[in-house]
């Protein structure tokens, strides 16, 4: 395909609508100071975007406009492609073979009206060349993808800086060097790469795509030859692009440095945390970082206040289950539990519960570990364990400071337990969580702490378990009809089922958001029988089922079957499986 010799850039952009005269006047009068070209001149004042400018010259001269995004800036498995256009070319040149066809070479950039570049690639591959246009951006990350993880002293991704010029045997002289005696480059050069400018774009790039994608957490991870990047989206954690290898430092020094944290110390665990602002979302991030073989591992929460759900009913919670957790908050006082694994939102359940709770006539004190969500109303303290500060040293001081709600973030040991305990006996309302399986055995669990039956049975007023479950993406779930065998085996209602299909919306993963599932178990006159009389759980299970309550899976199955999530995340967040 033949470039059209007779247009020019401003007159394509002009001719698109998408600039004015005016504006290209001032951009040519700079592009003659700067010497750069007309297309980042235009782009660096603002004028246009990097995706305006590549759709518009590919309207106009009729060539095709590939994204990253879609991967249709994949080179072929080819292995000519290399050698025909060297890796000097098409980093400096910014150019990316994608295939070849006898005589014709397919290659990606980002001005195909570079005549002289056409011309060059043409002289030196012997090929007549077929342009297609990508934006920069996702021309240097396709670029880096491919020749980024051949060596780990080639540039950074998007160029973020260079290897000092030097002999290519001096270069794996000096890897071979560092690798046989395990050092690295002193702090001040990490600390200094991790503030260039490119460095610095990298991370926040990172950053925003973990925001937007709706991420809880980042994973960053080395190894020998490569650098792991996940995010944990609706419970599960999904690989991204990763950079080059040996940017690994650099980017982790970044991060401890925006987290406060010691960059020299890579021996021992740490912990810090930064906020960062998206437009009207502030979004507080927990950083943790870990010793491992290869270096540091480095884990960062995302916490969106903008996300929190501070409402029972948009949690999940529904039927006999919400009313119940609805009266046992309103109580005088009384001893409420949330139980579950970690990651079962019991944290965003007892947030909802102090925020139906906060009154300017109530005293509400918490003490958490850590403090995930600020809430106006509730007097939060960090727990710090190793000045002393401990659940139970918090509690004390929480009782002494007239309170007439409590909330601990977690009942670990025997002392917090009778803290509590003690507290509701009194008069107030508190509210904790615990790691057990299902509602009935949080009793068992706190007998074995040590708890005294007769003293946990009066104080006891409502244990609630939970899971969570991922939502069906509303887009793409298409509806079925569950096997007969399984119909019978799990006695599922009469509903519509939906199962995940997959599509852009949702990642293709079928699923997009999370919702509870509950197991609402209120202690009343039976149950507090079988209590004081220190039972077993499963006795205590089945009086509460008497009682009507809804066990895990028949919530999730619920849940099903009104098309909110899937049958097999209903059994997977439950029993393991169907």
């Amino acid at each position: 395909m033949e470039v059209k010799t007779h247009l020019k850039l401003g007159d394509v952009l002009r001719k698109e609508g998408l600039i004015t005269e005016v504006q290209l006047e001032k951009a040519i009068q700079l592009q003659k100071t700067t010497g750069k070209r007309l297309g980042e001149t235009l782009l660096n004042l603002q004028f246009l975007t990097e995706v305006q400018l590549a759709e518009a010259l590919g309207h106009q001269l009729g060539f095709p406009f590939r994204r990253l995004s879609k991967g249709e800036l994949n080179p072929a498995d080819d292995p000519s492609l290399k050698k025909l256009v060297p890796e000097k070319t098409v980093r400096s040149q910014r150019v990316l073979p994608l295939s070849r066809s006898q005589k014709s070479l397919t290659v990606a950039l980002t001005d195909p009206l570079d005549l002289i570049l056409m011309d060059n690639l043409k002289r030196m591959t012997g090929c007549s060349i077929n342009p297609v246009i990508a934006t920069e951006t996702d021309l240097l990350q396709a670029i880096e993808a491919v020749y980024g993880k051949e060596n780990l002293l080639k540039e950074a991704v998007a160029g973020t800086y260079d290897v000092p010029s030097r002999g290519k045997e001096a270069l794996i002289e000096q890897v071979e060097i560092l690798t046989s005696q395990e050092t690295e480059p002193p702090t001040e050069e990490i600390e200094q790469q991790a503030r260039e400018a490119q460095v610095v774009r990298l991370v926040d790039l990172f950053l925003i795509e973990a925001i937007n994608s709706r991420a809880s957490d980042i994973h960053i991870e080395p190894y020998p030859n490569q650098v792991s990047i996940r995010f944990r989206i609706d419970g599960l954690l999904q690989p991204v692009d990763p950079p080059s290898p040996h940017l690994m430092r650099a980017i982790i020094s970044r991060i401890k440095i925006l987290a406060k944290m010691d960059i020299a110390e890579k021996r021992l665990p740490q912990d810090g945390g930064f906020s960062v602002k998206l437009g009207e979302r502030k979004i507080d991030l927990r950083v943790s970082t870990i010793p491992v073989v290869y270096g540091e591992k480095v884990v960062v929460r995302l916490l969106d206040k903008s996300n929190l759900i501070l409402d029972f009913k948009e949690i999940g919670m529904e039927g006999q289950g919400l009313l119940d957790i609805e009266e046992a908050i309103s109580a005088a006082y009384g001893l409420i539990f949330l139980t579950g694994p970690t990651g079962s939102g019991k944290s965003t359940t007892l947030y909802a519960a102090l925020n139906r709770l906060r009154n300017p006539s109530k005293n509400i004190v918490s003490i958490e570990d850590p403090v995930e969500y600020k809430i106006d109303g509730i007097n939060q303290v960090q727990a710090k364990p190793q000045i002393g500060l401990t659940f139970a040293a918090g509690l004390r001081a929480f009782l002494r400071q007239d309170p007439d709600i409590l909330m601990v973030g977690e009942v670990r040991d025997l002392e917090t337990a009778e803290i509590c305990l003690r507290a509701a006996l009194t008069g107030h309302l508190v509210l904790s969580t615990l790691h057990t399986n299902d509602a009935a055995s949080a009793v068992t669990r706190l007998l074995d702490l040590g708890i005294e039956p007769f003293l946990l049975s009066p104080s006891l007023v409502l244990v609630a378990a939970q899971r969570l479950v991922r939502r069906l993406c509303e887009e793409c779930k298409e509806r079925y009809e569950p096997l007969s065998s399984i119909q019978e085996k799990a006695k599922l209602p009469a509903g519509q089922y939906y199962r995940p299909k997959g599509c852009a919306a949702c990642r293709h993963t079928g699923y997009r958001g999370r919702i509870g599932i509950f197991e609402v178990m209120r202690v009343r006159n039976k149950i507090h029988d079988l209590i004081a009389q220190g039972v077993r759980s499963e006795i205590i299970k089945e009086a509460a089922r008497e009682q009507g309550m809804q066990t895990l899976l028949e919530s999730g199955i619920t849940k099903a079957a009104a098309g909110v999530t899937s049958l097999e995340e209903a059994f997977g967040a439950t029993v393991g499986r169907l």
